[in-house]
């Protein structure tokens, strides 16, 4: 008698970990949750499209260019990610960021502040405004697409008042932080060791999982299983590593980037805030009822995302080792925020990942790299991006309606 249980068990256990797992994905797919996976598509699409046209696209020193420009965008685009999963949107990024090299440049070269110094004005700077945005949202209830708006008039009035009729302040090129922001990369053997932690992470945090529904008395996903994803992820960051360091290697920069979007997704998953946030974006009022502060929720989200936009800025400044008037100009702000759309936040709240920032960004970047490499004008660039922007959020649009009528089946 025990034999068959054992087997059916084990049929049970094997679903889990295979067919169990491959059937859950599609039911997925299906209620609307798409999650990564039309950006995914989008990067494979992209890259065999271009690597068609011009083979330069995937030589490594290009990919490693590639991920330099992600990281200052990207990092605003995980502001723009916060305030998304609010239901906010903050238009004032590129500005705020703009404002934030300026202030660099003016005083660290033309006042002679020490440098870390200068950069915590900056990053104070853009909290500042962020919380100015909140107190009038939350008190005078104005929207923040109206003050955002304003807000961009005003600080773009003040980086070009602030860096005076030159409209231009050179960094030193010595100085460590351009050395960040154009040449600084890991050495293999770190670069390499870093890219093990994913896959350790995910065993810890697997065989943890395993033993708590263990206690539960549910069944428990064979071991092998869990093996099999980390060791398939760890091959698959290894190999990207192992190709980035044939060039110049993995930029500490983009690694910042990437460190950003962890912390910022441990605290959106895993701590009190961060389910405080996806409530508020859910439904505010049902968040209100729930005991939650939601004014200190919408007060949080647009510090962190004047903080970071501050931050890409500076560190914008030393990728161009320079504080200007065009800084956080031109299609700063768009693609900002097309990357949290396209890499899957979405724009009606309550729903997102900080995983968006770094997914969406590369696809940007990519386009704008490919397009570069085919020597095509910088109209169709914007064109393309505009259409594959449109096309998230006719997909989040989509996804939204599904799981409004699978909920409703």
């Amino acid at each position: 008698m025990s034999a068959p249980l054992d087997r059916a068990d084990s049929r049970v256990r094997h679903d889990d970990s295979l067919t169990g797992a491959l059937r859950s994905f599609v039911d997925r797919v299906k209620s609307g949750d798409l999650g990564m996976l039309p950006v995914a598509v989008g990067l494979v699409v992209i890259s065999v499209v271009f690597s068609i046209l011009n083979p330069i696209f995937l030589v490594p020193n290009n990919l490693v260019n590639l991920l330099f420009d992600c990281a200052t965008v990207g990092i605003i685009s995980l502001g723009i990610v916060c305030v998304l999963l609010v239901g906010e949107i903050d238009l004032s990024v590129g500005s705020i960021s703009g404002f934030a090299s300026a202030m660099v440049g003016v005083f660290w070269v033309g006042q002679g502040w020490p440098v870390l110094l200068a950069i915590a004005a900056a990053l104070v700077m853009g909290g500042a405004v962020g919380w100015v945005y909140a107190q009038l949202f939350n008190r005078l209830g104005m929207p923040s697409f109206v003050s955002t708006l304003s807000g961009l008039l005003a600080l773009l009035g003040m980086q070009l008042y602030i860096l005076g009729p030159t409209g231009s302040i050179n960094l030193p090129y010595e100085s460590a932080l351009v050395s960040f922001g154009q040449t600084l990369v890991m050495p293999p053997a770190v670069s390499h060791g870093l890219g093990l932690l994913p896959g350790i992470v995910m065993l810890i945090a697997g065989q943890r999982r395993r033993l708590r529904r263990g206690k539960a008395n549910l069944s428990v996903p064979p071991l092998g299983g869990l093996v099999t994803k980390a060791a398939v992820l760890t091959a698959a960051l290894q190999g990207a590593i192992f190709y980035l360091n044939l060039g110049r290697g993995l930029p500490w920069m983009f690694g910042l980037f990437v460190l950003l979007v962890v912390c910022l997704n441990y605290g959106l998953t895993r701590t009190q805030w961060g389910r405080s946030v996806i409530a508020v974006g859910g439904n505010r009022e049902a968040a209100r009822r729930a005991g939650i502060n939601v004014r200190g929720i919408y007060t949080s989200a647009f510090v962190l995302c004047g903080t970071l936009s501050a931050l890409g800025g500076t560190l914008a400044a030393s990728r161009l080792a320079s504080s200007s008037q065009q800084a956080g100009t031109g299609d700063v702000n768009l693609n900002a925020i097309a990357a949290a759309v396209i890499g899957g936040t979405s724009l009606f709240g309550g729903r997102g990942s900080a995983w968006s920032a770094l997914l969406g960004i590369i696809v940007i970047q990519a386009i704008s790299s490919g397009l570069t490499l085919l020597n095509l004008s910088s109209s169709l660039r914007y064109m393309i991006t505009g259409a594959v922007l449109a096309i998230a959020v006719i997909v989040d649009s989509l996804a939204r309606r599904s799981r409004i009528s699978h909920g409703r089946g």
